[in-house]
């Protein structure tokens, strides 16, 4: 079974390593939604506690002081919040994925770490969670001059792969 909020290919370590990195968090967000795979878990909310850490190379914020010019942290719990209502995941792992995938996708962080907990889950063990860290790709380069090719052979009629 193929997840749909899968990001293989944003596993893989892209941004240079010496290139320090601004954080924008958000730590103890608590919500409440259905999730789970035990029948307990699909009658009612249960807690979860999320902690999101997303990275920008440099935020221009440090110097614009512009909240545009950054990830605002009230917008991504806004966010968060909507997530709490219209997802259907089973598991964490899931749920935890997705929100890495919007941090990246509508933010725009190149780094994310996230952290999701059922707090108190069982009588004996404090929390239960997952964390999983996600790395965006650099934008490809264009090719100098392709997209006018492109936009040529459009213009006249020429379509690759048509006769």
């Amino acid at each position: 079974m193929t997840n749909r909020y899968t990001l293989s290919a944003l596993r893989l370590p892209v941004i240079d390593p010496t290139q320090a990195m601004d954080l924008i968090f958000v730590e103890g967000f608590v919500g409440e939604t259905v999730i789970g795979i035990h029948e307990s878990e699909l009658d009612r909310p249960q807690p979860l506690v999320i902690d999101v850490h997303a990275g920008l190379p440099h935020a221009r914020a440090c110097d614009t002081d512009r909240i545009a010019d950054t990830i605002d942290y009230g917008v991504v719990a806004e966010r968060l919040r909507r997530l709490l209502v219209e997802h259907r995941h089973v598991l964490l792992e899931a749920f935890a994925e997705n929100i890495a995938e919007i941090l990246i996708h509508e933010f725009g962080a190149r780094w994310v770490r996230v952290k999701v907990v059922k707090p108190r889950k069982f009588d004996d063990v404090g929390a239960v969670g997952v964390q999983i860290e996600r790395t965006a790709l650099q934008p490809a380069s264009p090719r100098p001059g392709h997209c006018a090719a492109v936009v040529q052979l459009l213009a006249s009629g020429m379509l690759p792969g048509k006769a």
